[in-house]
């Protein structure tokens, strides 16, 4: 009876380790600084949350879809130091149907206001306020999580904290200091799925399994990434924004790399999802045969990899190619011949980045069912 008490509370102690351990992290993460909080591009600047009372169009020249010129806004402050206070503000319009806005009377808008010997100078709207509906679209999906799944919804829902804190506070910052993008990329992504599998599993033999076939499958994808990268002449500069920063003052960034890292860390979610499910399908068919040979098990695990890779594949193509619908439309628009599609630079970038993150996804199949086969395994 001793025995089996002390078996019990060591297997509770393996699943609730890794969610103390996760809390830990979040919580260490959340107050760390980033270190670029000093860059400020506003400085001399208060920024606060406005409410437009007034707006007049008469300075806007419209030209049909293109609107550029100035809106000029009347807006009361809503916090800051210049809270109930009421400014006038400039909207600057572009000429640019994705950067530009407009706005109405009762809007909440960011503004960024001007300090002029202790006063409120000029004043800037930046875009719509819009952190109150986001925060309420994050807790409905959290409540609607947890309703679902229960205590594994709560530790998803840390899994999904954990991930979001990562990328900000260490790999985006990592990036920025010049540190090696596909070294720090593994390290980032090899954590996040250790950190995971473990929330889901616990420390234990299943755990081990999945983390085995999901890091194989990493190092897969980040070789064929680099190798393709290479192949293809393809420059970092494709990703969107990425060559603003090297006007910003980051001319040191190897963009190339950071996109080869892209690669990896966009298909590692979909690895680990998989490995977990053919880590579990494993589990059940060893719970239930018993007397199966590792050969056996192994090869039960990879008929389900097989279901699941036909589905799998398609998922990170319709993930990828979702944004590029209007581009899509743009070329057939114009005529466009498909070999002259395919040869373009971005049109290469995201064929590598779905094809090599789908091999990766492919190669973690095989390689999580042997790992399961032969860690699940009980008989020789």
């Amino acid at each position: 009876m001793v025995f089996s008490l002390f078996k019990r509370l060591a297997g509770q102690r393996r699943e609730w380790l890794p969610v103390l351990a996760g809390m830990v992290i979040v919580a260490v993460l959340f107050w760390r600084p980033t270190g670029d909080e000093g860059h400020l591009q506003y400085r001399g600047a208060e920024r606060c949350v406005a409410r437009v009372l007034e707006v007049d169009n008469s300075t806007i020249v419209d030209t049909g879809l293109i609107r550029s010129g100035e809106q000029l806004c009347t807006i009361e402050a809503l916090d800051g130091r210049f809270a109930g206070r009421q400014l006038h503000g400039v909207n600057m319009l572009n000429g640019s149907l994705e950067a530009d806005k407009l706005f109405q009377p009762g809007d909440k808008a960011l503004a960024v206001i001007s300090l002029r010997d202790g006063d409120a100078g000029s004043v800037t709207l930046i875009d719509h306020y819009r952190l109150g509906y986001e925060g309420l679209l994050a807790g409905l999906f959290a409540l609607f999580l947890v309703l679902v799944a229960g205590r594994t919804g709560l530790r998803a829902l840390l899994a999904f904290t954990l991930t979001v804190l990562m990328i900000w506070k260490v790999l985006v910052p990592c990036y920025l200091d010049g540190w090696n993008p596909v070294l720090v990329g593994l390290a980032v992504t090899l954590a996040l799925t250790a950190c995971t599998v473990t929330l889901v599993y616990g420390f234990d033999r299943r755990a081990m399994a999945a983390i085995s076939g999901a890091t194989l499958g990493t190092l897969v994808t980040c070789l064929l990434g680099a190798l393709f990268t290479d192949l293809f002449r393809i420059h970092g500069a494709v990703m969107g924004g990425s060559e603003s920063l090297l006007y910003a003052g980051y001319a040191h960034l190897n963009l190339t790399s950071i996109f080869m890292a892209s690669m990896f860390i966009g298909a590692s979610g979909a690895m680990m999802d998989l490995a977990v499910d053919i880590t579990s399908a494993v589990q059940e068919v060893i719970d239930k045969r018993p007397d199966l040979t590792w050969r056996q098990a192994a090869r039960s695990g990879m008929n389900v990899g097989r279901a699941a890779m036909g589905t799998m594949t398609t998922t990170l193509l319709l993930a990828y190619s979702g944004g590029y619908v209007a581009l899509l439309m743009v070329f057939m628009a114009q005529g466009t011949p498909i070999e002259h599609i395919l040869n373009y630079k971005y049109v290469a970038a995201e064929l590598t980045d779905t094809l090599v993150g789908s091999f990766g996804l492919v190669s973690v199949a095989p390689l999580t069912a042997l790992a399961a086969g032969v860690l699940l395994c009980k008989h020789p």
